[in-house]
């Protein structure tokens, strides 16, 4: 059976599928680094208000660019402070 020669239009959605793809990645990466270096510095007892906010920026940020849904982003922010408020009192209370 022949290959068949792919139209121009099939190749350029292909291009931008691939840097939507690439640009949605790296957003979700930040997102998941932020969140890990907020649990991070509880857990070292440092100062962790500063990387808090920009974890919430960066979920808020990927909802409006459209890489996550405002129910996804809700649900992580969510998850996000009970997960502070649980090491910030277990912290305080040993």
């Amino acid at each position: 059976m022949p290959v068949k020669k792919k139209k121009p239009s099939v190749l350029k959605r292909q291009r931008q599928e691939q840097k939507r793809r690439m640009r949605n990645k790296a957003i979700l990466t930040k997102i998941k680094t932020s969140i890990k270096k907020v649990k991070k510095l509880i857990l070292d007892g440092k100062e962790y208000e500063p990387t808090l906010k920009t974890a919430i920026k960066e979920i808020d940020r990927a909802v409006s660019k459209g890489v996550i849904h405002k129910n996804n982003a809700a649900r992580k922010k969510n998850r996000l402070m009970k997960t502070v408020l649980k090491l910030t009192a277990d912290i305080k209370q040993s």
